[in-house]
């Protein structure tokens, strides 16, 4: 997720609250931080005032140890030992649905997502066959990765299921237009895609407050990646529409992302977020009038030293770009050497 330099937005918040501590958003809504193990050092999640009904939660973090050490101390803080009625996970990553298993299974809480988002879960962490192995190796071998980094990239397996450890097993389906009533206040469900395929976003029309996820962040690109499960998909394609989407919420929306601090000016990001990538297909466009690999085209838009987590992210975009330029026409796709795909404008 590069960061893209930009204007400053609104930001009505001076700094985060403390780790595994609330900060009050507008009444009825605490923002909650919770700590990742990566260069990304947190998430935002939200938790929505039910009152005798108890709290909703909007995503969870991590499923790891620290993690749910941090939700005992908020249950006993923040949250003043009240009930959890529901927990919403805004998409399938790990650091949004990692710990919803063991929430729901320590609150009884029931569990709140998109269809779409829960299968993929459900898939990821039961998909750990020799069939699914070779088939991610076969992604990577055919973006042109040198064999040091292919190494520590598929080093990486089964990270999913270290960051998932279960996923709830009944659903609550939530549809794009549902509106929940959570407490006082009545948030409608918003849809969109690119980021995963059927995030979920919730807003309060009221009071102009948007909690969205990763579909749009203050300072960093939400990561738009094809992965090895779909190796041809064009997810560019949906969050350019999503983004186009935006200009209908009001101009002086709150908006409360997953990572960074809530903003206000949602209009203005939508455009530079649009922008960028327009600049990355023309970069790439530009690269490659001559053959090309996924790799290289990898290391030039993310021209920095990358761990393999950060390296999987990165090549999972570059390919997301060159494939909504195959879709378009303008970049043809043919085998080279070793079976590796070379990319080449039409």
């Amino acid at each position: 997720m590069p960061a893209i330099p930009s204007p400053p937005l609104d930001h009505p918040f001076d700094a985060p609250p403390s780790f595994a501590s609330a900060k009050t958003v507008v009444p009825g809504v605490l923002w909650i931080r919770l700590a990742l193990p990566f260069q990304l050092d947190h998430i935002n999640v939200w938790a929505l005032d039910g009152g005798a009904n108890g709290w909703t939660l909007v995503d969870s973090g991590l499923g790891d140890s620290r993690t749910r050490d941090s939700w005992e101390t908020l249950f006993a803080g923040a949250l003043h030992g009240r009930p959890i009625a529901r927990v919403i996970a805004t998409h399938f990553h790990p650091d949004h649905i990692g710990a919803a298993g063991w929430l729901v299974e320590r609150t009884g809480a029931e569990f709140a997502t998109s269809l779409t988002e829960w299968l993929f879960a459900c898939a990821l962490s039961a998909n750990t066959s020799a069939a699914m192995d070779q088939a991610v190796e076969r992604f990577y071998r055919r973006s042109g990765l040198d064999d040091e980094t292919l190494t520590a990239v598929l080093s990486r397996k089964n990270a999913y299921t270290r960051g998932v450890p279960s996923v709830p097993p009944t659903l609550s389906r939530l549809r794009a237009g549902d509106v929940l009533p959570i407490g006082e206040t009545k948030w409608r469900v918003v849809g969109g895609g690119g980021h995963t395929v059927e995030p979920v976003s919730l807003y309060d029309a009221e009071r102009r407050v948007l909690i969205v996820g990763d579909q749009i962040l203050p300072r960093i690109s939400p990561n738009i990646s094809v992965w090895p499960t779909e190796p041809d998909a064009d997810p560019l394609t949906d969050y350019l529409g999503s983004l186009a989407a935006w200009s209908a919420f009001p101009p002086d929306t709150l908006v409360l992302p997953s990572h960074g601090l809530p903003f206000r000016g949602l209009h203005r990001r939508a455009t530079e977020l649009r922008d960028h990538h327009t600049d990355r297909l023309d970069e790439i466009i530009a690269q490659c009038a001559t053959p090309q690999t996924a790799a290289m085209v990898t290391r030039t838009l993310f021209n920095r030293p990358l761990d393999p987590h950060q390296m999987v992210f990165a090549m999972g975009e570059a390919i997301a770009h060159l494939n909504h330029l195959l879709r378009r026409g303008i970049l043809t796709r043919r085998p080279g050497p070793n079976a590796v795909d070379l990319y080449q404008r039409a």
